[in-house]
């Protein structure tokens, strides 16, 4: 907030046959490279704040709470979410803020608008339950939201198995919160390691889980415009394949261009994906030589040529 001024937000891509976000306001969401940090703003700034809810409770909980945060005294607050995603809860979880909720549905969404309350009920409770943390599970930290935030991603764990000693100057694309990171950075050939994720609390976690004076964190969107880096030795991702509710092949499909543009001729791209992921014929399209790696649990991991 600056000379009193008030804010209005949007927290994520909503669908605009539902709610249509105000010209000027602030994407809020930390999957927007840039977007503005609703957890540091300040409380009371916003006028206004329209939000598609995340499917995870914690997170959702979490962003509600900052949300409500943000949000002066009667101010509007619209959030809305699919009815298999944490729509059907949302109406209560907003009533146990405190708020007085006024929902509806339509497009298989609940649709729910509140004016926030001057006394808020719970918010620090939901703040802590979203918040960053260590995992005692895997020793490193993550928040709930990131991918796969309280485990090791068995994919990422069997490419982590079957990489090779790698050297030079590579990227691990889609990193989140550093565990591949943390296993090519134990070969000491490794000169540089460009660790490049679209979700800005993955890429906090991995400032803190991956020190190494050789890793460079970048918040940026893999599938959405140029790298800042090229002729690297080598790249290894487990490419994401959802958006929003489905599945989206061409995503990891983006990712494998990527890889391939920013690869050195003869450079080696490093890949682990879900066995049914049709990812053979870009990977064809994109390098010069592609080798099945392994197969396991469900999983494929590749070696590719540039």
């Amino acid at each position: 907030m600056m000379d009193g001024r008030l804010f209005s937000g949007v927290y994520g891509a909503l669908p605009s046959h539902l709610v249509i976000a105000l010209d000027g306001a602030h994407q809020l969401s930390p999957l927007y490279p840039g977007a503005h940090d609703l957890g540091g703003a300040s409380p009371g700034s916003y006028s206004s704040i329209l939000m598609l809810a995340p499917p995870g409770t914690l997170e959702r909980h979490h962003a509600i709470a900052q949300a409500l945060m943000a949000l002066a005294p009667g101010a509007e607050f619209i959030a809305i979410a699919p009815k298999d995603r944490g729509g059907a809860r949302l109406g209560k979880e907003l009533a146990a803020f405190g708020c007085a909720v006024d929902e509806s549905s339509k497009s298989h969404h609940r649709i729910c608008k509140v004016r926030r309350p001057v006394a808020l009920i719970g918010v620090a409770e939901a703040l802590s339950a979203g918040a960053p943390r260590r995992v005692a599970a895997t020793g490193l930290w993550s928040q709930p939201g990131t991918f796969s935030w309280d485990r090791i991603d068995p994919g990422s764990g069997l490419l982590s198995a079957r990489l090779p000693h790698l050297k030079g100057n590579g990227a691990d694309l889609g990193c989140g919160i550093g565990y591949l990171a943390l296993n090519v950075l134990k070969s000491q050939s490794v000169n540089r390691l460009e660790l490049v994720d679209i979700d800005r609390r993955a890429i906090i976690a991995a400032k803190r889980n991956v020190t190494d004076p050789r890793a460079h964190h970048h918040w940026a969107d893999v599938s959405g415009r140029d790298t800042p880096f090229n002729a690297l030795d080598f790249v290894v991702m487990n490419p994401p394949f959802h958006t929003g509710a489905g599945e989206d092949k061409a995503l990891g499909q983006a990712f494998i261009r990527t890889a391939a543009k920013i690869l050195r001729p003869g450079g080696i791209c490093w890949l682990v994906a879900n066995r049914h992921l049709p990812y053979e014929a870009a990977l064809a399209s994109a390098f010069k030589s592609v080798r099945l790696d392994h197969e396991a649990n469900g999983f494929k991991t590749y070696e590719a040529k540039a």
